[in-house]
């Protein structure tokens, strides 16, 4: 492709990403397909329309009967189009309510426990762990905390069909036969073990990253904008187009995504987003400047499965809630992040051009 044919293809997936979007909102309003949220510093976001990624589908079916003739926009628009349908079905499962939690405040002028937790008073907390449900009947009892209100618990698919799912995604993704060398290395029988793992790795760092306004889609507009750049300056154009795709793709949701966001992606879209980030990474052969750009998201899960092991403690599950819980604001927060995104950008493109 050519400078012309790249103008062509960012604007094209920009406006169609911006007018599927409007679209596919009214749409989720009118269904009423919204956001109810679980963390108590979100209350104000109850009601924004979820599910927002299937705008992403629309525009990634356009760009591919465009664009058909192009193999690396074909095969990552694939495996974009399949981890859509996935992420699609988890939020229509999302749909049915599994319990309502109670959220209570302590209410007495002491530092109290319940479950993990220590609350300060006039703290809210959702009563979720089955430990804090044992124990809030007594604190009721005592008169230590009040109940201020309930939240819907969506229902989820078991975490192992999730990753079944994700691991059929990177065994589609190594069938095209579109990756055998890696980072300099002829991967041969283990190109499907890699490849797998990097679709599950990168689904779930945008999945977790995706908590926040615009949090998701900025980063990776601006991981996915800085390896287009990459490829452009190595080189390679066909480096660029996929990368490009993603860029406009997120650009165009964050008209409506940015703070305060109108719409909400789901597992929909950051389904698609990590899939798509992952395809064009393998199939463009940039391991190593791919995965630092998209460092942010990935040390957030390192940090999740800390937690999760009991190795660490954080408050409120992932990081980000866990700064906004303390008194980060959301935006403080979110520049934060996309800051830092673009730095490990930066410093991938300096080191690569200027000291490797």
């Amino acid at each position: 492709m050519n400078y012309y044919e790249f103008l062509v293809l960012f604007l094209i997936t920009f406006f169609a990403s911006v007018f599927f979007t409007w679209y596919v909102k009214r749409i989720l309003l009118k269904a009423k397909i919204v956001d109810n949220p679980i963390v108590s510093e979100h209350k104000h976001k109850k009601g924004t329309p979820t599910m927002g990624g299937i705008a992403f589908l629309f525009t990634i079916l356009l760009i591919t009967s465009i664009f058909h003739s192009q193999i690396n926009i074909l095969v990552t628009s694939f495996i974009m189009l399949a981890a859509g349908i996935v992420g699609l079905v988890d939020d229509l499962i999302g749909l049915k309510v599994k319990e309502i939690q109670k959220v209570v405040v302590n209410i007495s002028k002491k530092i109290i426990t319940l479950g993990r937790l220590q609350l300060k008073p006039k703290e809210e907390v959702r009563v979720a762990t089955p430990k804090a449900k044992k124990e809030v009947g007594n604190l009721l009892k005592q008169g230590k905390v009040e109940v201020v209100g309930e939240v819907p618990i969506k229902t989820e698919p078991e975490e192992s069909e999730k990753i079944i799912c994700q691991v059929v995604i990177g065994i589609l993704l190594g069938l095209t036969g579109s990756i055998t060398v890696l980072g300099g290395f002829d991967l041969g029988i283990l190109m499907f073990p890699i490849v797998v793992i990097t679709i599950i790795g990168s689904i779930n760092s945008v999945n977790l990253i995706d908590g926040m306004d615009g949090l998701a889609a900025g980063i990776m507009a601006i991981a996915s904008g800085a390896c287009a750049i990459y490829g452009f300056l190595l080189g390679k154009f066909s480096i660029v187009s996929p990368f490009l795709i993603l860029f406009a793709i997120c650009l165009g949701f964050l008209i409506f995504n940015r703070h305060p966001a109108s719409i909400f992606m789901g597992d929909t879209g950051s389904f698609i987003l990590g899939a798509g980030y992952a395809s064009a990474v393998l199939i463009s052969d940039i391991p190593y400047f791919g995965v630092l750009a998209l460092g942010v998201p990935i040390v957030s899960v390192i940090i999740s499965l800390l937690h999760r092991s009991h190795i660490i403690k954080l408050p409120v599950e992932p990081l980000h809630h866990t700064l906004n819980h303390i008194g980060w604001s959301e935006t403080k927060i979110v520049y934060t992040y996309w800051g830092l995104t673009l730095l490990l950008c930066i410093i991938g493109i300096l080191g690569r051009f200027y000291i490797f």
